[in-house]
């Protein structure tokens, strides 16, 4: 996969941007020390999962982002060997899955590494062949109002008290079967705070059962993590109350959770979304159509990915700007001093506010 990122004076121009930013080089909570005893290492694909796992972790845990740039792209990213020794002295390996951070699998492989990994797409309750793990209610709570982005999720039982068959630390070989991009599934869950939610559960319950001794720590620090996550799934519901139904366009499908959990309908010609995101040109008769889309006046909202930038993407932004349609640039990578959730609210609130405007 080939994709256009900004050079970087224009990454510099987007860090200025509400939604836009740069990475930090360190997850925000990390340290390297601890009063229980050895910290425990995790490493983390990206400066977003990282994040997570310092917050559940907190001075029990070390943990290494290897993606923390907004100039690198985890679609095409060339690991290094320092990168590979960081992998083979992991305690606990996070991944994105679905293609998205491929090299992640092929450094676990080339490491020999034999720590636990858990894929945070398997926890997305649209992921194909998906076993049920993302699917039970966190905190435990029947959530009756679910928003869209989880609608169709079977409920299981939850994980607190439960065995948990954990397939991740079973492994001796890390099958990496079905992390591949997967046709028709977006792999962005990070901007799912259901998806999300679950997997904070099972990085406290794989710390829990690396050292048994601070395991309640861990589920503590994870329900405190998992309410404010809800939290944004309530203001989330907030904005569906006001503009469910309403259509965005969406240059690549980056925000297609979060929107999707606001009650909002993407009317983005499917094929102009892959063309953008696998950077391949759009066909005339989908740029035609795209624009199409976005002179009905239907579209309240166009929301670029800041990280990646095409004449297709400009043309868009100028188009949008010409009909005054609200453009927002959201990120794939979290910004410098913010954590997950406050980076999701941030992103939220900008998404409520250009739909009030």
């Amino acid at each position: 996969m080939t994709r256009r990122l900004l050079p970087a004076a224009a990454l510099v121009a987007a860090a200025s941007l509400t939604l836009a930013g740069c990475a930090g080089t360190a997850a925000p909570g990390a340290s390297g020390s601890s009063e229980g005893g050895d910290t425990l290492s995790i490493v983390a694909s990206t400066n977003v999962y990282g994040s997570l796992a310092a917050e559940v972790g907190g001075d029990a845990v070390e943990v290494t982002a290897i993606i923390t740039s907004l100039a690198q792209d985890p679609h095409s990213y060339e690991a290094s060997a320092r990168d590979q020794l960081t992998v083979s002295e992991a305690d606990l390996i996070i991944e994105n899955g679905g293609g998205y951070d491929a090299f992640i699998d092929g450094l676990i492989d080339a490491s020999g590494t034999k720590a636990p990994v858990l894929t945070a797409v398997e926890y997305a309750h649209d992921y194909p062949g998906a076993d049920g793990h993302g699917h039970d209610d966190h905190a435990g709570e029947e959530h009756a109002d679910e928003t869209p982005a989880a609608a169709d999720a079977t409920p299981a039982d939850d994980h607190a008290g439960e065995e948990h068959a954990d397939e991740h630390a079973e492994e001796d070989g890390h099958d990496h079967a079905g992390h591949d991009h997967i046709e028709g599934f977006n792999e962005h869950v990070w901007y799912d705070p259901h998806t999300i939610a679950h997997l904070v559960e099972d990085i406290a319950h794989e710390l829990g059962e690396l050292d048994a001794e601070r395991a309640e720590t861990f589920e503590t620090n994870a329900a405190a993590l998992i309410e404010r996550i809800e939290g944004l799934e309530t203001s989330l519901e907030a904005i569906s109350a006001e503009h469910a139904g309403q259509k965005i366009f969406v240059t690549e499908p980056v925000p297609v959770y979060l929107a999707a959990a606001a009650g909002l309908e993407d009317a983005t010609p499917a094929a102009f979304s892959e063309a953008v995101e696998e950077g391949q040109d759009v066909p005339p008769a989908t740029l035609l159509e795209a624009q199409q889309t976005l002179r009905s006046g239907d579209v309240r909202l166009v929301i670029v990915n800041a990280q990646t930038g095409g004449a297709e993407t400009t043309e868009m932004t100028r188009l949008a700007d010409e009909l005054g349609i609200p453009v927002l640039e959201f990120s794939e990578l979290m910004p410098d001093d913010v954590d997950y959730v406050a980076w999701m609210q941030q992103n939220i609130d900008e998404m409520s506010g250009a739909l009030a405007g």
